[in-house]
């Protein structure tokens, strides 16, 4: 913000089925980051090259259920064996401290989100969801990634059909076009989300006219 105003910072959810170019959008989000990206907890173990506190905070199945229970995380879930959850105090330090924060998340961690009970999370919220241009343009993108079966990449359109049928619930939707066009489309929301009125406040000694009468 420039010196007459402050404002809180926005959470930027981010959604997208698999091979629908969500994790290439992160990255070239990154390479100009003007944000946090969110660093989620887990309770499965470092793979090789992962690092705590970076890639994920690794902590043990107690220790998770412990902050499950005194209501810590903004969205958690199971998966396969393992836990993941997005903790809520960082998450509101940053937003609290004008920061905003990128979250990489699934359809039902974001609907979470949506029915969290804190109203600064409402208020902070911004959720996208990129919508891939077909689903024959999707099977493409994943045959050519190389790293899963013709079975496997049939249940990942299988689920992404499903998922696919909730971007009515966000804020923006996406339609996937180039990484160019994406990137360009995603920084266009993130610039007027920045310019909303209800997250300024004046600066105490910032020109009257902007000012609560």
């Amino acid at each position: 913000m420039n010196n007459r105003f402050t404002r809180t910072g926005i959470l930027f959810v981010l959604s997208a089925p698999s091979g629908a170019g969500k994790t290439t959008l992160r990255e070239g989000l990154r390479k100009n980051a003007d944000f946090v990206f969110s660093v989620s907890c887990t309770t499965r173990p470092p793979r090789p090259g992962e690092q705590d506190g970076v890639d994920y905070h690794f902590v043990g199945r107690p220790e998770f259920d412990a902050m499950v229970s005194a209501g810590g995380f903004l969205e958690y879930a199971a998966v396969h064996a393992h836990r993941y959850g997005t903790p809520l105090r960082t998450v509101r330090d940053h937003l609290d401290a004008g920061t905003d924060v990128l979250l990489d998340i699934d359809i039902a961690g974001a609907a979470q989100i949506r029915a969290c009970a804190d109203p600064a999370i409402h208020t902070a919220l911004a959720d996208v969801f990129i919508m891939p241009p077909t689903i024959d343009e999707l099977r493409c993108r994943l045959e050519k990634r190389g790293t899963e079966s013709p079975e496997q990449i049939d249940i990942r359109i299988d689920n992404a059909r499903r998922e696919m049928a909730f971007w009515r619930e966000y804020r923006y939707t996406i339609a996937s076009g180039s990484i160019e066009e994406d990137l360009a489309n995603f920084r266009a929301i993130m610039c007027a989300e920045r310019h909303r009125s209800l997250r300024m406040s004046p600066h105490p000694d910032s020109d009257p006219a902007t000012q609560q009468p």
